[in-house]
């Protein structure tokens, strides 16, 4: 999404003084220099001031702001809104109080003070809503649902874009509000991986564009057709996202109206042509869109670049280039407020510095926790921030009560006084009966969204409580078993031998404590360990088994492995799997050998582990937890189990899991 400039609302007033309409025309004129529009905006000021402070005065101060807002003068739109507000508020004027606050708003937006703006637009929504002005109460909403998205409160931000659709369904000619209000329904779809929703809606913000009285100098179309090329492209879809961001670009005077949109556009359609591994225009349109973008300023926008560039040049096997532009973004990246600009730098940087992988991915946890804290914080002072809105109304209306009271005790004498007590009683109970009304509609929406969230949630802890499950089961149990076996043999020793094997069989005990707290408090920790040391943590695994049982253990590594471009989650459950088959061999299988193997061939990874146990049938021994769980985790991985085994003669359990062609090189004994 991207922020427009503000139209003028008030055609209908006509200056009585030529020269104002001729100082405020010259102020809005793209082709003059900054400072020259800023002289003409202070002139058509200066005769405004001098005029009577009626309405017409209003909406020409108004008229100002906005060519402040549209120079990028932020200091003196702050000014003349803040002047705004005290002429409306000494005159009572709750209309232009109300859209003195919405532009107050505007400016903290644009200042990234995202708690003021959303303070001054509570504000505006307030008097909008003691008006009945829907049109302007939507638009509220909108301003309102932009800000709690760009923090990362996207729940709180769907239930403000409804009801900014709620009051717009009796309006009429209100294209251009349901057309960001759909817009941005898509893109929190998009975010929230409802890709079929977000499409339907970006549908609906096209369908709108059909109106040509919404001005095409916004390119609302393009940025569409790239908001609908972006969902694409997160689906792997990147055929078709071509095809949007293609059209995006065909749009009649694009560059100039929004050189940013184009900047992105190009930048979306390199991106799509890289991962269909189309070379022509590439790097070229990366280096264009970095280029727009570096001279614009757009910080993100650079920083997204240079890692697209950085992803190129790794496919390419340029490392150096590779690591430079990676490192490049990281460093331009912590210049900006955007966290999210950070990680994605980070987790590029440690694609390409394998060598120093686990120091980028450290950090990039530690951020991106900071980040969700940041968020959090951040939905809470919204909330804090109508609450205590809400009770200094409700003050303020205490004390109107309390003096309207004293009136109608001077006032009660005569008859008149009565009836007109009586009039304004009956009044502001029709009032209230209808704001009940639009706020039961309100509330119900709200449930309906309360509940749709509830179900997400619910099935969110159904799962982490089965990853528990599996972590306690396949990582703990075994080697308490193992524990308990070894101290019960503990009772064919004599005491000094006993006294050294309890020592260190408590110190195990102590580890495995130390393990369950640890599940406890952040399995994230132990996954991220076995993403950036997998062989070690695997090798440290197979000591463990050899200090603890008898049987002899030999493992094999199939050096050409590339373990850093496998992917996370698959290295977690071929942990997983590993630790589950020694377990069962340390229990069932009365083994004196076990053999674990790691293979290379072609799109596949093979692990293999084979005992010379006392094996079983595989065809009437019916599977316990262990063997679902390691079915399970295979399954996961997109991989195949195969158990080989019979009364005697061992057991040989292999699992093939898809891995993509370039990890997998020639395969080499070892």
């Amino acid at each position: 999404m991207a922020c427009n400039q503000k139209t003028e609302l008030d055609k209908n007033t006509i200056s009585s003084v030529d020269s104002l309409s001729t100082y405020l025309s010259l102020a809005n004129e793209n082709n003059l220099p900054l400072n020259i529009k800023q002289n003409y905006n202070q002139r058509a000021l200066n005769i405004i001031l001098s005029q009577k402070d009626d309405s017409l005065n209003k909406v020409n101060l108004f008229k100002v702001a906005n060519r402040y807002y549209n120079m990028s003068d932020w200091k003196d739109y702050l000014k003349t809104t803040k002047l705004i507000l005290d002429r409306t508020q000494k005159s009572k004027d709750s209309l232009h109080m109300a859209k003195a606050y919405t532009y107050l708003g505007d400016y903290y937006a644009s200042q990234s003070v995202s708690d003021s703006a959303f303070m001054h637009y509570y504000k505006a929504e307030k008097l909008y809503l003691k008006l009945n002005d829907q049109y302007n109460l939507a638009k509220t909403f909108l301003n309102k649902a932009s800000l709690q998205y760009n923090e990362g409160d996207f729940f709180e931000s769907e239930i403000a874009v409804f009801k900014a659709l709620s009051s717009l369904k009796k309006q009429q000619k209100a294209n251009d509000l349901y057309y960001e209000s759909y817009n941005l329904l898509g893109i929190l779809y998009n975010e929230r991986e409802e890709y079929t929703k977000a499409l339907e809606f970006q549908n609906k913000a096209l369908e709108t564009l059909e109106d040509k009285s919404i001005p095409s100098i916004f390119q609302y179309k393009a940025a569409s057709l790239n908001n609908v090329g972006f969902i694409y492209m997160n689906m792997r879809n990147y055929k078709q996202a071509k095809v949007f961001f293609e059209r995006g670009l065909k749009q009649d005077k694009l560059f100039e109206d929004r050189a940013s949109l184009y900047a992105i556009l190009l930048d979306n359609l390199g991106y799509s042509k890289f991962k269909l591994k189309e070379s022509n225009k590439l790097p070229d349109l990366f280096y264009e869109s970095l280029k727009i973008r570096d001279s614009l300023g757009l910080t993100s926008g650079v920083v997204s670049s240079k890692i697209h560039l950085s992803e190129y040049f790794a496919f390419k096997k340029d490392t150096f280039k590779a690591l430079q532009l990676s490192k490049q973004a990281l460093a331009l990246s912590r210049t900006n407020s955007k966290l999210i600009n950070t990680l994605e730098a980070l987790k590029q940087t440690a694609i390409v510095d394998p060598k120093n992988a686990s120091k980028y991915s450290k950090e990039y946890i530690q951020l991106n926790d900071k980040m969700l804290k940041a968020e959090r914080k951040m939905g809470e002072k919204f909330s804090r921030i109508e609450y205590e809105t809400n009770e200094i109304k409700d003050q303020n209306s205490n004390l109107q009560e309390k003096n309207k009271t004293l009136v109608y005790v001077f006032s009660i004498c005569t008859l008149l006084g009565l009836f007109f007590y009586v009039y304004k009683t009956q009044q502001a109970k029709n009032r209230e009966l209808l704001f009940k009304q639009q706020q039961q509609i309100a509330n119900e929406d709200i449930y309906n969204l309360m509940i749709s969230q509830q179900n997400e949630i619910e099935s969110t802890r159904i799962k982490e409580k089965k990853k528990v499950a599996q972590e306690l089961h396949d990582g703990v149990l075994g080697r308490m078993f193992g524990i308990r076996i070894s101290l019960d043999s503990l009772d064919k020793m004599d005491e000094e031998q006993a006294a050294a094997k309890r020592k260190k069989y408590l110190a195990e005990l102590k580890h495995i404590e130390e393990d369950i707290r640890e599940i406890s408090h952040d399995l994230n920790r132990e996954k991220s360990e076995l993403i950036n040391n997998f062989v070690v943590i695997l090798k440290k695994l197979f000591e463990s088994q050899r200090n603890t049982y008898p049987s002899k253990l030999v493992t094999s590594f199939d050096s050409h492995i590339k373990w850093e471009l496998v992917n996370n989650m698959v290295k977690i459950n071929l942990y997983r799997i590993v630790q589950e088959a020694l377990q069962n061999c340390n229990k069932y299988a009365k083994a004196d050998m076990i053999t674990v193997e790691f293979k290379s061939e072609i799109d596949h990874l093979v692990l293999s582990i084979m005992d010379n146990g006392i094996g079983f049938n595989t065809k009437r021994t019916k599977n316990g937890i262990g063997l679902h769980n390691i079915e399970y985790r295979a399954a996961e991985c997109k991989g195949t189990v195969a158990i080989k085994s019979a009364k005697g003669e061992g057991t040989l359990l292999v699992i093939k899991v898809p891995i993509d062609q370039k990890i997998n090189l020639q395969t080499n004994d070892t």
